[in-house]
Parts: C-alpha cells; sequence; structure tokens
C-alpha cells in the first residue's frame, strides 16, 4: 500500500504536467478545429526561459526563493504568451480559410523549426544543460511515504493555474467570447466579438499554462534540451483526446490520468515499453470512444 500511494503522488505530479500542456491542445482546438504540434516546443521554450531567467534575476532577488520562482515563473509565462501570438499571427492566421490539412502540415513545420533553431549553438545549444534550482528541495516522510517538495509544488501551482483558467474562461468577457466563438465562430462574429483577438487570446493562454509546465517539469527533471517537448508534448496530446479534445476539464483528467498510467507503468517490468502503452490508449480511445472521456458526440452534417 506505501508503495502504491507513492507510485500515486508521484504519478499526480507529472498527470499535473501533462494536464497543463494539455490545456493548449485543446483550447486552440475548441476555438479553430486544429491540433497545434508546436505547442510541445513553446513547453521548452518555457523551460529555457527559467533557465536564463533564473540566474539573471537571481543577481537581484533571494536565491531559492519563492519570490524568485514566482517572477521567473511569470516571466516565461509572458515570454511564451507572446510567442504563442506570434506564432498565430504568422504561420497560423494567414491559413486559416485554407483547408485543416495545410494548417496541419504548417504547425509540424513550426514545431520542426523551433526544435532545430534551438539546436543552434548561438540559440540553446544542442546539448543538455542543468536546470537551475528555483526552490530548496526537502523530503518529508509521512506514514513511510517520501513526499518532495518540488513535486508539493508542482501540484500546488497547478491546482492554482487551473482555478484562474477556469475564472478566466467562465467569469471574463474575454473567456465569454471564447466559448462563444468555440460554439459558433461565425454567429459570435455577427455579434460583435473580434475573432482575431480571441482567436490570438487562446494562443497566448494556451502557450503561458505550456511555459508553466515547462518550468514545473524542468524543476522536477533538471535536464532540459532543445528536443525535451516531444514526448511530453505527444503525451499531452493524447490526455487532451483522452479526456475529449476541446473539454478542459477533460483535458486536466486525462492528463491526471495519463500520467498514472505512465508513472505506475514504470515500476512494473514494462517499463520500457510505457510510451508504447501512452499511445496505445490513444488508438483505443479513437476507435470505441472518440469523444473521450468528457467529451460529447456531435452529429456532423453532410
Amino acid at each position: 500500500m506505501t508503495e502504491f500511494l507513492q507510485q500515486l503522488i508521484n504519478g499526480l505530479a507529472l498527470g499535473s504536467i501533462y494536464a497543463l500542456i494539455a490545456l493548449g491542445y485543446t483550447m486552440v482546438y475548441g476555438v479553430l478545429r486544429f491540433i497545434n504540434f508546436a505547442h510541445g516546443d513553446v513547453f521548452m521554450v518555457g523551460a529555457f526561459c527559467g533557465f536564463y531567467l533564473t540566474p539573471l534575476l537571481g543577481a537581484a532577488l533571494p536565491h531559492e526563493s519563492l519570490l524568485l520562482a514566482t517572477v521567473v515563473l511569470v516571466s516565461a509565462m509572458a515570454i511564451c504568451a507572446a510567442l504563442g501570438i506570434l506564432i498565430e499571427r504568422f504561420a497560423y492566421r494567414p491559413l486559416r480559410n485554407k483547408p485543416k490539412l495545410t494548417v496541419l502540415i504548417t504547425a509540424i513545420g513550426v514545431s520542426l523549426l523551433i526544435e532545430y533553431v534551438g539546436q543552434h549553438k548561438k540559440v540553446f545549444g544542442p546539448s543538455p544543460q542543468t536546470f537551475p534550482s528555483l526552490l530548496p528541495s526537502r523530503n518529508f516522510e509521512l506514514s513511510g511515504l517520501v513526499i518532495n517538495s518540488i513535486e508539493v509544488v508542482v501540484l500546488a501551482v497547478t491546482a492554482l493555474l487551473l482555478i484562474v483558467l477556469q475564472f478566466i474562461v467562465h467569469r471574463t468577457k474575454l473567456g465569454t467570447a471564447m466559448r462563444a466563438v468555440s460554439f459558433n465562430a461565425p454567429a459570435a462574429a455577427l455579434m460583435g466579438i473580434n475573432i482575431n483577438v480571441v482567436i490570438s487570446f487562446t494562443f497566448g493562454l494556451g502557450s503561458a499554462l505550456a511555459a508553466a509546465a515547462g518550468i514545473l517539469y524542468a524543476s522536477k527533471y533538471p535536464s532540459i534540451d532543445p528536443l525535451m517537448g516531444i514526448m511530453p508534448g505527444l503525451k499531452a496530446f493524447v490526455a487532451a483526446v483522452l479526456g475529449g479534445i476541446g473539454n478542459i476539464p477533460g483535458a486536466a483528467l486525462g492528463g491526471l490520468v495519463l500520467g498514472l498510467v505512465d508513472t505506475f507503468m514504470s515500476g512494473t517490468s514494462f517499463s520500457n515499453y510505457r510510451d508504447a502503452i501512452a499511445f496505445s490508449i490513444l488508438i483505443l480511445i479513437l476507435l470505441f470512444r472518440p469523444s473521450g472521456l468528457l467529451g460529447r458526440s456531435e452529429v456532423e452534417k453532410v
């Protein structure tokens, strides 16, 4: 039982990170009905923002303090929000009325561009880098369980960001506009909603959450490189589909479920196949419940 609870805590921490990335996928899909495959690379850029900002801001702020961690997190989120808006403005907006396949191929191209530009020695460099410590890492023992302070921070920050996201989506004018555009974009435009502003805001918000996930992931697994976003990005996409693509609570639930599956598989003889198991879940979901765990089936007119 102790081992089960230990793996449960580890899985929830990892699943929280997947959930934050998955939210970006699901929000963009809800508004534009396409998958932004460059989203995992924004997650990587967020981690590198933390890597460079920590020593820069650490000269003026207390080392390994809550204040430093908060400023670095918010700054990285702001930078990646701007990056997400720029990607949407210059890569996706000109193709908005083109076939979805064109936009999908462009998203893959943007992903590869970010990855290979990041590997240039004058940008991030190809070699893995050790992520600096934002908060002191301590282990706490509770009835035989070993809980790391970083895991507590990951869970707390994720919960806070999910609450803020729910508030934005359900209690603000832009959030109402997002839901209106997601439901019926032409009708929303006729009601005076600026579609371009809503879509840019959606990309910025999703990219900010990806940056937060990048900081938390790098704090938990402190080795970063320009290709680090590939696998977490793909697994977060699986999580979004699992929960119900376009459904915000579903994306959070899918991330937690996938994190638990990933962690529990790591402790078994199937640890070498955990990535294959994750994508097997994607196939099964698409075969037997395409709408996901919390998604609703829709009738499509032909």
